[in-house]
Order: structure tokens, then sequence, then C-alpha cells
């Protein structure tokens, strides 16, 4: 098609154009739909005719029972990049036909579905989508949409979740369970997901399990345990489980993984203790805590625990006997390599991990049940698994001023 207009026409042409030139873009993109949508109808009509076997108007010979267009209907299809197009889909009397150009159960194309779930598991909400998507994609997504676009993705996160775990030598395993309020038919439940965070034998990081379950329930962490070995966790490979002082996992752990010994996480004795000082001995009683946690070996650590029996045992007996019962579990990670202390001495790994997961779903509310709670998880999982690869347990410079800091300040290794 050839475009001609005299001089005086694109003079006036550009006059509106200085007065209002987003209405110029408008018009260039209206006849980018427009010629999109006939573009799609030429090629849809085209597929019929090679569904018949014959062009228009053609005759068919031999043929006791023939088969003929039957005229069309109006379809609006919503394509990336170019927004919502009008087609006309061509029909056949018999109803056999069905394009394979624009699916009869799709509005918009699949790769728009992938950017709005993209966009919802990045931290948008389905309203908040709903509400930017007409200028976004050219069309407006209802909430119940965008929600059955991310139902597409269970199927895959459930494919994550189970996956086969023989290929990974982990050694360590970090356990935690952090809370959700999720909706259960149609009341609202406070619903806890338990989480495995596993290191391999190179150190690098992989969240191993997400599932529902009581984490103040010995039974809970059993099954979970033996569903991370029935996908092919080698329980012999396991040496040392980090984590806090949660009913019974301690037991449980140490029955599933035999080989393994437990590290408690320093982090969660030091506030135990602490919770059971008078604000004046706070300070102090802390510095006597980190000498002990932060000594230079464990025959240190233990000269350390027996000088802060005698100074608080009197005037403190019962923050001293909480210390005493968790003491040896406390220094577990003496007996591995040293390079690898500061990450095994505390939870932070998966503590990280929770706080990641809390992040995200805080606008949200309240979960829109468990498959939906997956889809986050899994999603929020994957992307710190990324994180990690630059960061594997013990291949950080134990001499570093930064991490020596953050270990005798803070008791713990932030990321």
């Amino acid at each position: 098609m050839k475009l001609e207009m005299t001089v005086t026409e694109a003079a006036e042409i550009f006059k509106e154009i200085q007065k209002q030139p987003e209405q110029f873009f408008e018009m260039i993109r209206a006849d980018i739909r427009e010629t999109v949508g006939q573009y799609l109808t030429t090629v849809m009509n085209h597929e019929l005719t090679h569904f018949l076997g014959r062009d228009f108007y053609k005759r068919s010979v031999g043929q006791a029972e023939v088969n003929h267009r039957n005229g069309s209907y109006h379809r609006d299809f919503t394509l990336k990049g170019i927004g919502e197009v009008a087609v006309k889909v061509p029909r056949d009397r018999r109803g056999d036909f069905k394009t394979q150009v624009i699916p009869r159960s799709k509005q918009y194309e699949e790769e728009i579905s992938r950017d709005v779930s993209m966009l919802f598991l990045t931290g948008v909400s389905t309203r908040s989508l709903a509400m930017i998507s007409e200028r976004l994609i050219g069309r407006h997504l209802s909430h119940t949409e965008i929600s059955s676009a991310n139902d597409e993705l269970t199927e895959a996160v459930e494919k994550w979740r189970r996956r086969d775990l023989s290929a990974e030598s982990v050694k360590y395993i970090f356990v935690d369970g952090v809370n959700f309020h999720m909706r259960v038919q149609r009341s609202i439940d406070i619903i806890p997901v338990l989480v495995a965070i596993g290191v391999t034998e190179k150190g690098h990081k992989r969240v191993l399990s997400l599932q529902s379950g009581d984490k103040e329930s010995a039974g809970s962490w059993r099954e979970f345990f033996k569903d991370l070995k029935s996908r092919g966790l080698d329980g012999q490979s396991v040496i040392l489980g980090i984590m806090d002082g949660l009913p019974g996992l301690e037991t449980v752990f140490k029955e599933e993984f035999p080989r393994a010994k437990v590290q408690r996480c320093q982090v969660h004795i030091a506030r135990n203790v602490l919770s059971k000082v008078p604000q004046k001995q706070k300070q102090e009683v802390a510095d006597d805590i980190r000498s002990i946690f932060y000594a230079s070996s464990q025959k240190k650590s233990l000269e350390y625990f027996e000088a802060f029996q005698k100074k608080w045992k009197e005037t403190l007996p019962s923050a001293t006997s909480c210390l005493e019962r968790s003491i040896h579990s406390c220094l577990t990670f003496f007996n591995f390599p040293e390079e690898e202390w500061i990450s095994l001495r505390t939870t932070n790994a998966i503590e990280r991990l929770n706080k990641e997961f809390r992040r995200r779903t805080r606008p949200m509310e309240i979960l829109a049940g468990e498959e939906a709670c997956y889809r986050i998880l899994a999603f929020i999982s994957l992307k710190m698994e990324l994180h990690w690869r630059s960061n594997p347990v013990g291949k950080v410079r134990k001499n570093l001023p930064f991490f020596k800091e953050l270990a005798y300040e803070n008791f713990t290794q932030k990321s």
C-alpha cells in the first residue's frame, strides 16, 4: 500500500503532532493492531483452506458429502507488545475446524501469562496487577484471570518440590519452620511450613524441601525427614543438622540420620539465656556468652563456660541452668573444618530464607491455600539459590575484618 499526501496535509499533521504528540503514537498503535488483526484473520482463512482441501468458491469433484465454509465469528485476542487485536475466526459447516493460530480457550498469548505470573511472584498482588494490566498489556485482566494464570505454575512447582535428591551429596542440613496465614476451606488458619536447606560436599546450599506440617510435632518432623530420604537423599551422608530448640526435633533428627551430630543455633540459645537476666546485667552476661561461643577452640570455650558458671550460678541460677542444658550442642561446630565455623554456628542461612518468605507474603496478608503458598516459596527459594552460588559454605576467609566484626558483635553472619 502506497501512502500519498500533499505538502499542505503533511504540514497540518505535523502541527497536530506538535500540539498532542501522544495522539500520533496512539494512531500508530491503532493501525498496528488493525493490521495485525487482518494478518491473523488471513492466516486462519488459509488454515481453513488447507483443512477443506480447496480454495474459496472452488467445487469438489467426486465427493458425496462436502464440507463448506460457514462465515466467521468475531474474537479479541491480546498479543504481547501490541495489545488487543480484533480477528475474524472462520468456521466450517460441520464444526470440525479448530484453528491452531489462536487457541479457543485463550484470551491472550502464553507469553503474557508468563509475564503476569512473574510479576505476581516478584511481589505485585493480583489486584494491583488487575489495576495496571490495561496499561501494561493493552487489555484489562481481572484478578480471577491472573490467579488462573498463576495456577498453571502449580505442576512445575510440584515437580520441583518432589524432585529426585539422589544426585545431591548433602552433608549438612539446616531445618526450621515458618508460619503463614492461609485460607483453608472457609476459615483462615495459621499453617506452618517446614523447610530444609542442604549443604553439598562443595559447600553449595540447596532448598531440599518445603512441606506444610506442625513444627511443634515430632511426628511431623519424622515424616518430613522420611520424605527427604524417599526422594533419594542419602541419610548416611548427612553428618550435621543445624536447628533451633523446637520440641522433639533434635531427637527425631538423630534417629533418622544416625551418623549426624546436632548443632543448636547460638543466637537462639543466647536469647533464651538473656531472657532470664535482669536488664542491668544483660550486657555483661552477653559479653561472657560471646566469649564462650567465639573462643578459638572447644577446649578454650569450655574453660570460659566454667568461668561463667562460677561467676553467675548463685546470682543468675535460671540463666546459668539454661546455658548448661545446651552448651554441648552449641559447640558441635568445633568438630568440623575451621573455615566453616562461621556458617555452622547459627541457623542464619534458613532464617534469611524465612525472612524473604515473610517479606514477599506480607502484602498478601492471607495466602489462598497450600498450592498458592508453595508457588511463591518455590520462586523465592530458586532466587535465593542463585544468590548462594557466590557465597558457598566454607569459602569465606576467616580473617576478613567485615566478617570478624559481624561474628563477634552480632553472633551471626549476614549476607
